[in-house]
């Protein structure tokens, strides 16, 4: 695998590295050398082509980009991953805020970590504690009412709100039999029902 970095430059500093470039660096002009180099923290710096400088920040891409080369123009060979681009821009440009460029090398890639990329959802530590003894206590045989007993206790009011609904639907299915037995009414018998005293 080889090292490599993107070098984003503007319009006309590309023109002028092009024409470095197809030269050979056998020209005279004032465009024949090239240097970069970097502050103490690593991450801004200045480009130097000829005698004109330029600011340069050292940014890390939304994603990794991978890097390929081909000898017949048929097969193609991973050459390395690419993670960062060091950014060259005019002097009254604005400098980029934060080290992490939010778009990608493509148009489709712009504003890419915002919209290609999921944001951390925002959780209750408490409710992942309860969620871990749960699952700790269905890994050791146990049931997930049992470590919701210990919370019941601390909430009374709502445990005993709980327990009466389903005693007040028990009841209303008992409520017909009680009142027969009131009123001392046998209960009503089918026609099924007669036709076999009738046999007996």
């Amino acid at each position: 695998m080889e090292e490599q970095f993107i070098l984003r430059v503007p319009p006309s500093v590309a023109e002028r590295i092009e024409r470095l470039f197809s030269e050979n660096g056998a020209s005279s002009s004032e465009d024949g050398s090239l240097d970069l180099s970097f502050s103490e923290d690593g991450r801004n710096g200045t480009f130097k082509i000829g005698n004109e400088s330029f600011p340069a920040s050292l940014l890390d891409l939304p994603c990794v980009v991978e890097s390929y080369k081909t000898y017949d123009e048929s097969l193609l060979i991973k050459t390395a991953d690419v993670g960062q681009m060091i950014m060259v821009r005019e002097e009254e440009d604005p400098a980029p805020e934060g080290v992490e460029y939010r778009h990608g090398l493509t148009p489709p890639m712009r504003n890419a970590r915002s919209k290609r990329f999921r944001r951390e959802p925002d959780l209750n530590p408490e409710l992942v504690q309860r969620v871990e003894k749960d699952l700790s206590c269905i890994m050791n045989g146990g049931t997930v009412a049992q470590t919701n007993a210990g919370a019941g206790d601390r909430e009374e009011g709502g445990a005993k709100n709980k327990r009466a609904a389903p005693e007040s639907s028990t009841d209303k299915q008992d409520a017909p039999v009680v009142e027969n037995a009131a009123t001392g009414d046998e209960p009503e018998q089918s026609e099924s029902d007669d036709s076999m005293e009738q046999d007996n």
